[in-house]
């Protein structure tokens, strides 16, 4: 029994590992030109939006305020996260310490209370 060989189906063999994981085929030039159209729509699709945008010059020169103004904001959500974070710890140990308090209480009384066996020796 124990010279029984019996293959394992499920390992592939490693000269096929990497087999068929790019395309060697070229695209037909039915293809590359269909992509291209479609690239060519995007463009002036986005241009047209661009286009669309009211006082682009105003929103770049006030970019540079307006990151500072971010800037400082996120500083100040850090700060703000840093007390919250804080103050529910706080509440997290209170209430950790009030049931370990509980159970030392509930511990002590029922040591308090166990009956011993008188074990008397002869």
């Amino acid at each position: 029994m124990a010279d029984l060989n019996i293959p394992n189906l499920n390992i592939k063999s490693d000269k096929y590992i990497f087999k068929k994981k790019l395309s060697l085929r070229r695209k037909s030039k039915r293809r590359l030109f269909t992509e291209s159209f479609f690239l060519f729509i995007l463009s002036f699709l986005l241009v047209y939006i661009n286009y669309l945008i009211p006082n682009k010059s105003l929103l770049l020169q006030n970019l540079p305020s307006t990151l500072n103004k971010s800037f400082l904001l996120l500083i100040d959500l850090i700060s703000n996260l840093y007390e919250i974070f804080l103050v529910v710890f706080i509440f997290a140990s209170s209430f950790a310490a009030l049931i370990l308090l509980i159970g030392s209480f509930y511990r002590l009384f029922r040591v308090s209370r166990r009956k011993s066996k008188q074990i008397i020796y002869k």
